[in-house]
């Protein structure tokens, strides 16, 4: 049996480091992101990897209702299953509250917060109808929970997300359908070589994360033998947010 993901904002480093993991794990991935260009690049490089009839790449800017349902649709004449969905996708802007249009605030929550819900929504129709269960993980942030100055549409969406999975796992519990969500602390996707040691020595863990910790999470959480762990918010932060921190 071929068992298909779906993956959003598969262009950055996570969603590189997700796909790569779901593709060595033997899945048929469907990826999307609004950066077309570095979507097909890097669609490309792992099609030479692991051959282009396991891989389709479907460029979508999830702000656009139809775009997510075009995705949806193409994915689905590729391959007519759906076993898990990761959304992945989002972005913040760090702007002061008196600056912060309106419209800025709706491109940040219709990316991140409602992107998710329509996805999730496509896939577990097709789950549904197929009977035989499925995985849902939200990308969510540990800025769901602290905030740093001038980062109000992002925390608020990554709020949602988490408030979203509880919900979602409650509404598709009939249907055998699991959904959970990952709350990544730092994790680099740039150049290693340029952090600091007090960047890593302020994680309990000893170190700044790697999208790879972030992939490994969403394999135990959407393996077919996961039927217990449900609604829940997984923190991979190594430490962090648990951390107490006293100002000089």
């Amino acid at each position: 049996m071929n068992r298909t993901v779906w993956i959003t904002g598969a262009a950055g480093g996570i969603g590189r480091s997700l796909t790569e993991a779901y593709l060595n794990a033997g899945y048929q991935a469907v990826v999307t992101d609004a950066n077309q260009e570095g979507l097909e690049r890097y669609a490309d490089l792992m099609a030479g990897r692991v051959g282009a009839e396991r891989l389709l790449a479907v460029p979508a800017d999830l702000r656009d209702p139809e775009a997510i349902t075009a995705f949806a649709n193409q994915a689905v004449e590729w391959s007519p299953r759906v076993d898990v969905l990761i959304n992945n996708a989002g972005f913040g802007i760090t702007k002061p509250i008196f600056e912060l249009t309106w419209q800025e605030w709706d491109s940040v929550l219709n990316t991140n917060l409602r992107g998710a819900f329509l996805c999730a929504k496509e896939a577990a129709a097709i789950m549904r109808d197929r009977g035989e269960g499925g995985r849902i993980v939200n990308i969510a942030s540990t800025r769901a929970m602290m905030s740093e100055p001038d980062t109000e549409a992002y925390a608020a969406s990554k709020g949602g997300m988490t408030a979203l999975t509880h919900a979602l796992s409650a509404s598709l519990a009939p249907y055998r359908i699991i959904v959970n969500c990952i709350s990544p602390g730092w994790i680099e996707t740039g150049d290693r070589s340029e952090l600091r040691e007090q960047d890593h020595s302020q994680h309990p863990s000893g170190r700044v994360g790697r999208p790879e910790d972030i992939a490994r999470a969403c394999l135990y959480l959407t393996d077919p033998d996961n039927d217990f762990v449900n609604g829940m918010n997984l923190v991979v932060d190594g430490g962090m947010t648990r951390k107490m921190i006293y100002e000089p």
